[in-house]
């Protein structure tokens, strides 16, 4: 494998085993435990004007602090997002600053993009021919975009809710997709019983790769560079399998070890009242959730009812003095519409969650009246612009 040099190995996060990346793919071989990459920050030597002068066109400028180098990234430029001044929903929510981290500009149209560089880089570097995984659909039309990229066969399994997009882009993309019919759960069990039949399958699911949430972390790099190297007080995240939040805490944890910033962002989790495992966990004072029994939410996005990392979401939660929200379907398509209406910003009605997060959370009194509060829109509103449109309609708009 063609690695960096800080990146050690694969430590597990149960049992605490590091391995070699070259021989270990996925989770823990010992204890079947989440595996996280592991760095020696003694060995980065990376500092604000390094990064000052390099152009900002991908996440992959920060190649010290992932485990392949740019020159082997299955890459299609994703990242190097904009981050919007939203001046109007500051003084909405009687804060300092709203800014807005828009990942509905990356290739396939949300954040899934960074988790799928990293994933589909080491399926390449593994010798992978077959790439496969189960998700609500963004995450399975940006495995087909990269499979397509790096010459690999991509293999996705959807459940029939999902958004039309993402189904017809798998296609365009020339992946193998299977529509299942009912939920995300019920994708995940056709996903497994193919993997059971095809043991040369390799996966690029959240949390089973290694690589997924390590992608994503650079999202907190580039919020805190964009901002002048300011660590925002808070981050409000539209939170399913958490994998964004997981990589962004760690990302953040990376930069104090390296000298770069002092603080730490809270980090907030949102969720729709109708899926909340994490939510309910974090109100109860628990270190792992309970499957939500009855998801009922049109947030299909974020309608995961057994988020299995929930203990790394929970400590970061709690690591960063931060907090969870849940709010009502009807909340979060509003503040898709007061967004779009407001400061002009097209969000995804999942990633919708965010917003109507914060807005809670400022009733609450969460925020200060100096805060700076980046809100993690995950993905365009277009593709969402079916639910949008029909919650106008229904409201008489």
């Amino acid at each position: 494998m063609e690695t960096t040099d800080a990146f050690v190995g694969l430590t597990c996060v149960d049992c605490g085993e590091t391995f070699d990346a070259e021989e270990t793919t996925h989770r823990c071989p010992d204890c079947d435990g989440i595996l996280d990459p592991e760095y020696d920050y003694d060995e980065i030597d990376l500092s604000r004007e390094d990064l000052q002068s390099r152009p900002f066109e991908s996440m992959w400028r920060y190649e010290e602090l992932l485990p392949f180098p740019k020159s082997a990234a299955v890459s299609m430029d994703e990242g190097a997002t904009q981050l919007v001044e939203c001046p109007t929903l500051a003084d909405e929510l009687g804060v300092g600053r709203v800014l807005f981290k828009d990942e509905g500009r990356n290739p396939t149209g949300t954040f899934k993009d960074r988790g799928q560089t990293a994933a589909v880089t080491a399926a390449a570097q593994h010798g992978a021919t077959d790439v496969a995984l189960n998700s609500a659909g963004n995450a399975g039309q940006a495995a087909s975009a990269y499979a397509a990229r790096a010459g690999i066969d991509s293999h996705v399994f959807l459940p029939s809710r999902a958004g039309f997009t993402s189904k017809a882009m798998v296609n365009v993309h020339g992946g193998d997709l299977t529509v299942v019919e009912g939920r995300i759960g019920d994708a995940g069990a056709a996903y497994a019983d193919a993997m059971a039949e095809h043991d040369d399958w390799y996966s690029v699911k959240t949390f089973v790769t290694p690589y997924r949430h390590e992608g994503k972390k650079t999202m907190l790099y580039e919020v805190v560079e964009q901002n002048d190297w300011e660590v925002p007080d808070a981050v409000v995240y539209p939170t399913g399998g958490g994998v964004g939040l997981v990589g962004m805490h760690k990302a953040a944890k990376e930069l104090r070890e390296l000298g770069l910033t002092d603080e730490l962002p809270s980090m907030y989790a949102a969720q729709s009242s109708g899926c909340a495992p994490v939510v309910e966990a974090f109100e109860e004072g628990k270190d792992v959730h309970e499957v939500w029994e009855t998801p009922d939410t049109i947030c299909g996005g974020i309608e995961i009812p057994d988020p299995g990392a929930s203990p790394l979401i929970l400590d970061a939660l709690r690591e960063s003095d931060g907090g969870a929200v849940a709010t009502s379907d009807e909340d979060i398509l509003d503040s898709a519409v007061t967004v779009a209406q407001h400061e002009g910003l097209e969000m995804g009605a999942t990633c919708a969650a965010a917003a109507s997060g914060a807005w809670e959370l400022a009733r609450r009194g969460e925020f200060d009246d100096d805060d700076t509060v980046v809100l993690l829109n995950t993905g365009a509103g277009n593709k969402d612009d079916d639910v949008l449109r029909s919650h106008l309609m229904s409201k008489g708009i």
